[in-house]
């Protein structure tokens, strides 16, 4: 995994009455311990990978209480666990990142929302919406509302967090339906505490089993006829359930404030925003309740027109703040004060932005206009005239301190990472073929899309980068080139890319980088992952669970062409690829890139570096460097690597002006740029050493040996 989890996992023992500390997820984890959960499932992804990570790093205490965990291979394999709760009074969760997981499960979601369930099913989304996000900007809120879904946004608060984990299952019990709770990337690493309770052990479970299946009941089928009813359920038995239950069990929060004249609705998730930009206008009193009155919407469907009603009347004005678009809050709230005859003032959209992430300071300028407007009394500091003054300032102050604006920083290749070279291989490929139309897909290897290589033509999913030229193929001279991980390609990529080409009989180059995890998401296992056991017994060796999984499965489709090349041998990928594009074979040609993920490889090695050296073992290190004297500072070789380790230094030589290439000790000793060099006839300058920790006897007479043919001093 991409960190050991052992502290956070002691941490889910606690029992009634003692402190949890910790992050916003994993008090999710431990809420769903104290609800009795039978099984949890899930896909990794940002940010609520932890959420999976420590349940599977966590199963002898899993085990103890009869929970079954299971990653699952994408999301909608997560989704379909659920429907154990359709047909059996047990409770399940499960997890995955959205907006794109969320697409991904709609096929099993829409199933599984129309019998609905009878044992509590949870569904946390992690709401990857805003500026830290790393996927398409959509919200979850569209699929609740198609598929009469409940969706709960709580206030990123940990005893909050805690309180709707555990009553998203009761909600879910007392209407049959499945209930979405999303986090935002602020709630799910908001640090916090609460008041643990004892964790519950599943009547059903590992350890409970049943003896018999539940009989057959066609009512709770998804299939026609039966899905025309169940439409009518939805919206006329279980939607009045669930809001019965949601004011019963106040699961919305009310929160006076001395200007009753007006009022802000507000979503759960961007309370603490909204409370930063009132305290930042003086608009929050010393004990930090605000002086206007709110409504906080930790479930925002359905919404409770009772509750709508009752805090809008007697009110001037009141304030939606609603994160992202379309306007699905502001919409239903107008339309439920319309239908109840309450004549009052609607703001929303109109004074804050429709898209984007609402931060604190861009909440200010909107509570700002509607203050002006409906309390100009209130004398925020915003409409005073020292402030924005104040704020000016303070601009030009750190426009000073910096003396020019921050340069970008976008994301890149880790140090030594396996998918480097493939690319400066494609680089040189290119120069002879030309360019060619490159479908990129969703992974580390994405990050080619940037500067040095700056590849892609598409991105349309995870496992999709083949799929996504079946077009492009049919009017292009060249072969069209698809990359994608082997994440992405048990994912998705299996089915849709490949057996669909063979099926069609299509022309093309896929490149499969096998660094043997779902490494963007956090080094999660694959079905192909090297065996840890094995890994240690021999360093190099890539033996794998079925020693050639993804080569297996390709051929057992039927693939013709394939060739499995290590990312590392520059010139010997060179070669394949350019195979790959002038063969005279027509059909699809599959390159397996293979190299471990480095970050995998050092987590594994540094311990076992660190203790050789503990004990006075001999311990070589492999790094390179640039012989300043040879290097010219052409810097062709940092066009074709891009390594963080490769950058630039001033020359010791008074005569060259021009910076020359150097290798910091960061160095992991991949051997990239000595490759990139030879394989691109650049220069000579590149050196490599390895460097020995305790030496031996003949290490020592090598060393002397070479010091004197060389004329250096030995020590």
């Amino acid at each position: 995994m991409e960190r050991s989890f052992a502290r956070e996992i002691e941490s889910l023992r606690l029992g009634e009455g003692e402190e949890f500390f910790g992050e916003g997820i994993l008090a999710v984890t431990k809420a769903l311990l104290q609800s009795g959960v039978s099984y949890v499932g899930g896909y990794q992804g940002a940010p609520i990978s932890h959420l999976i990570d420590v349940m599977v790093q966590a199963a002898p205490q899993m085990s103890e209480l009869g929970i079954h965990v299971e990653p699952c291979t994408n999301e909608a394999s997560a989704a379909a666990m659920l429907g154990a709760s359709i047909m059996y009074p047990v409770r399940g969760a499960v997890t995955w990142k959205s907006i794109v997981g969320t697409n991904v499960a709609a096929d099993a979601l829409s199933n599984l929302s129309s019998p609905g369930v009878i044992g509590g099913a949870l569904i946390v989304i992690g709401e990857d919406y805003g500026e830290g996000a790393s996927v398409i900007q959509e919200r979850t809120h569209a699929y609740a509302m198609k598929s009469a879904i409940w969706l709960m946004d709580p206030r990123p608060d940990l005893e909050t967090i805690v309180k709707c984990t555990e009553q998203a299952f009761e909600l879910s019990e007392a209407s049959n339906t499945p209930v979405m709770m999303e986090l935002r990337i602020r709630a799910c690493h908001v640090q916090g505490s609460f008041t643990a309770k004892d964790n519950i052990a599943p009547d059903i479970s590992m350890q409970h089993l049943m003896e018999n299946p539940a009989p057959h009941n066609y009512m709770q089928l998804s299939h026609p006829p039966v899905t025309f009813s169940q439409e009518k359920q939805k919206y006329e038995q279980r939607m009045p359930a669930a809001r019965e239950f949601i004011q019963r069990a106040g699961l919305n929060e009310w929160v006076a404030g001395q200007h009753d004249n007006v009022g802000i609705v507000v979503q759960g998730g961007v309370h603490n925003a909204l409370m930063r930009a009132l305290a930042e206008l003086n608009l929050v009193n010393t004990d930090g309740a605000p002086d206007i009155p709110l409504l906080i919407l930790n479930v925002v469907y359905p919404l409770v027109p009772d509750e709508i009603v009752g805090f809008a009347k007697d009110k001037q004005a009141i304030l939606i703040v609603e994160e992202g678009q379309p306007e699905y809050i502001e919409h239903e709230v107008g339309s439920i004060l319309r239908r109840a005859a309450v004549d009052i003032k609607l703001a929303g959209k109109d004074l804050l932005p429709m898209a984007g992430e609402y931060r604190s300071e861009v909440l200010l300028d909107g509570v700002v206009a509607f203050t002006t407007a409906y309390l100009p009394t209130a004398g925020n500091l915003l409409a005073s005239n020292d402030y924005p003054a104040e704020v000016a300032a303070l601009k030009q102050q750190a426009g000073r301190l910096l003396q020019r604006a921050v340069p970008p920083r976008p994301p890149g290749f880790c140090t030594g990472c396996p998918e480097r070279p493939f690319f400066a291989a494609l680089k040189m490929t290119e120069k002879q073929i030309g360019k060619v139309h490159y479908s990129a897909d969703i992974g580390c290897h994405s990050f080619a899309t940037f500067a040095p290589f700056n590849f892609g033509n598409s991105i349309l999913g995870f496992g999709m980068s083949l799929a996504s030229n079946a077009g492009v193929k049919s009017f292009q001279a060249k072969r069209p080139l698809a990359v994608m991980g082997d994440g992405g390609f048990w994912h998705n990529g299996l089915l849709s890319g490949v057996t669909s080409r063979l099926m069609n009989g299509g022309d093309g180059v896929l490149v499969i980088m096998k660094n043997g995890y779902t490494s963007a998401t956090g080094t999660q296992e694959l079905i192909s992952s090297p065996d840890v056991q094995l890994k240690k017994a021999s360093e190099e060796k890539s033996a794998t669970h079925g020693e050639s999984t993804i080569e297996d499965a390709l051929k057992g489709v039927g693939v013709k062409w394939l060739r499995t090349v290590h990312t590392y041998k520059v010139d010997k990928m060179r070669k394949t690829l350019l195979d790959a594009f002038q063969s005279p074979f027509s059909g699809l040609k599959v390159i397996v890139a293979e190299g471990e993920c480095q970050l995998e490889r050092q987590r594994r090695i540094r311990p076992i570096r660190a203790k050789a050296l503990k004990n006075g073992k001999r311990v070589v290190r492999t790094r390179f460097g640039v012989d300043e004297s040879t290097c010219t500072g052409d810097h062709s070789c940092m066009r074709l690597s891009g390594c963080p380790t490769l950058t630039l230094k001033t020359s010791d030589n008074p005569l060259k002006t021009d910076p020359v290439a150097h290798v910091t000790n960061e160095c992991v000793g991949c051997g990239l740029c000595g490759e990139v060099a030879h394989a691109a006839t650049l220069c000579p300058s590149f050196w490599r050493a390895e460097i020995v920790s305790n030496p031996n006897w003949w290490d020592r007479f090598i060393a002397r040996c070479n010091r004197w043919l060389t004329g250096g001093v030995v020590a």
